[in-house]
């Protein structure tokens, strides 16, 4: 799987370049073109859509529902990613080379043990993430900390320092939206943000 940008930051499209056979999940309302030929499964309600492409290969063009970017991460299968779902999934497109780790303890030990406003993937490939505004990398260096409230993450290694507080204690809080909530990183490591929200 190849992915092309274009329009990025502000009005970002992927075109996802598949081999014969070759399928990626995506949301069915991001699909905006394909090449002829690309079979396009119907999900399970909740599920994303799988498009495949077929003899010869071909192409599907995605675009997210807001205005903002899009920005292909590379897994190279060693470490993983998490990625934010505040407000929504981040994910626009995802192949089966990289899968969700539903379970990951990282996730567990930061929410302890309920489901939070983020996502564990691993795997190796190309996983497509949209964003509102331009997406901006804090490139930490080792014992260089950083503070980012989750309405603003995109996205960060799982091998990043990470500690998850309240922004105010006696405020209210929510870790599956991420109200009230901040997050601490501590180099070395890349936090993806967005520019806005």
């Amino acid at each position: 799987m190849e992915v092309h940008t274009r329009h990025t930051p502000t009005f970002g499209v992927a075109r996802i370049v598949l081999a014969e056979g070759e399928a990626v999940q995506a949301p069915a309302k991001a699909i905006m073109a394909s090449s002829f030929g690309v079979s396009v499964s119907r999900p399970v309600r909740g599920e994303p859509t799988v498009l495949t492409a077929p003899s010869g290969g071909g192409w599907v063009d995605l675009a997210p529902e807001t205005p903002g970017d899009v920005y292909p991460l590379g897994f190279d299968g060693r470490s993983g990613w998490c990625v934010s779902t505040v407000p929504e999934s981040r994910v626009l497109a995802r192949p089966a080379s990289i899968r969700r780790d539903g379970t990951w303890p990282g996730l567990q030990h930061l929410f302890g043990g309920d489901h939070g406003f983020l996502e564990h993937y691993g795997g190796t490939g190309s996983l497509v993430l949209s964003a509102k505004g331009p997406v901006d990398l804090l490139n930490l260096d080792a014992g260089e900390m950083v503070t980012v409230r989750p309405a603003f993450l995109v996205a960060y290694p799982d091998t990043i320092q990470v500690r998850l507080r309240a922004l105010d204690p006696a405020g209210p809080q929510s870790v599956r939206t991420g109200q009230g909530l901040a997050l601490d990183f501590a180099g070395p490591g890349t936090v993806l943000v967005q520019a806005r929200r």
